[in-house]
């Protein structure tokens, strides 16, 4: 839940980089809160997704999240020693996707590189 909270306060930093747990910590997190929001604008506000309706509760976080999610992706991504924008990879059909994912599970480079230290070693 730091991860979480951490990616929020540094929610328009797109420099630096971060742990492979702060990244999908923050995914997990933001991924349950954005399910249980679809239950509550599905069952309060009675929207379908099954019809493609959208709830407006889960609109609003999605759209709350989504500078500090696109700038742990860039930090992610910095990790791994890619530029920040390598996430428009994501384009190419199915083979960026992929590759995005492999990316983003990778470890993270030793040393310091040209966007900082490495994270684990500061801490």
């Amino acid at each position: 839940m730091n991860y979480y909270f951490k990616v929020l306060r540094q929610y328009v930093d797109f420099k630096g980089r971060a742990r492979r747990a702060e990244y999908w910590n923050f995914t997990l997190i933001s991924t349950l809160i954005s399910i249980a929001l679809l239950f509550i604008d599905l069952y309060v506000f009675g929207t379908d997704p099954m019809a493609g309706q959208s709830g407006i509760i889960g609109n609003l976080y999605s759209l709350a999240v989504l500078l500090p999610s696109l700038g742990v992706l860039v930090r992610r991504l910095h990790d791994v020693g890619k530029s920040g924008w390598f996430f428009l990879i994501i384009l190419i059909p199915l083979i960026g996707a992929i590759w995005l994912l492999i990316l983003l599970f990778r470890d993270s480079q030793q040393g310091e590189n040209k966007w900082g230290p490495s994270p684990k070693e500061v801490l």
